[in-house]
């Protein structure tokens, strides 16, 4: 049995999704919106956990999460072509791929905008100056707009850990330390 089945699976279903609504949105001049409302559903899904219980739960009918979905659209005040595509998706009981779906379409609206995103994690917050000096130095490397996602990693101890793409670049204390500690192993 390959274990990475399912998860292929929702990528490519995610992926339809995804590029249909972009193109719906790109014809519409409303990439803007979208990318506004790609980044509502995404705190979302991010915040509410019985939100995620609601997509991903087999014990609600298609009309529960239909009516749930709707309710959250319209609350979150989503634009029809979102709207419509989430009411689609809870009909055909295809809302467990609502995390894919927000993910291909950070990234397509990403390359659209020339940008690319890199996951930072910290021992602390970084101040807005440490942001923009971050992002102007990636960007001088991978020759495109960088837009940071941040997150705090306390066990880090110090320094950092940056991914770009397939780049993994990490300086933290932590990762110097099991180096260290793999390093004196290896002497004794």
């Amino acid at each position: 049995m390959d274990v990475s089945e399912p998860a292929s699976i929702s990528t490519g279903i995610a992926g339809r999704y995804a590029t249909a609504i972009f193109e719906l949105a790109k014809e519409g001049n409303a990439l803007a919106t979208l990318e506004s409302d790609v980044g509502t559903l995404g705190a979302a899904l991010k915040e509410s956990a019985e939100f995620r219980g609601v997509i991903h739960s087999p014990v609600y009918s298609r009309h529960e999460q239909g009516a749930a979905v709707t309710a959250i659209a319209e609350t979150a005040g989503l634009s029809d072509i979102l709207k419509n595509t989430l009411a689609l998706m809870a009909a055909k009981r295809r809302l467990f791929v609502l995390p894919q779906l927000v993910a291909a379409l950070e990234r397509m609206i990403s390359d659209e905008k020339g940008e690319i995103e890199a996951d930072v994690t910290s021992a602390q917050p970084l101040t807005e100056d440490q942001q923009a000096k971050l992002a102007e130095t990636l960007k001088a490397r991978v020759g495109k707009d960088v837009k940071l996602n941040t997150a705090v990693d306390e066990s880090l101890i110090g320094g950092l850990v940056v991914k770009v793409g397939s780049r993994m670049i990490d300086t933290s204390i932590r990762s110097k330390l099991a180096a260290l500690k793999n390093t004196m192993k290896e002497v004794g």
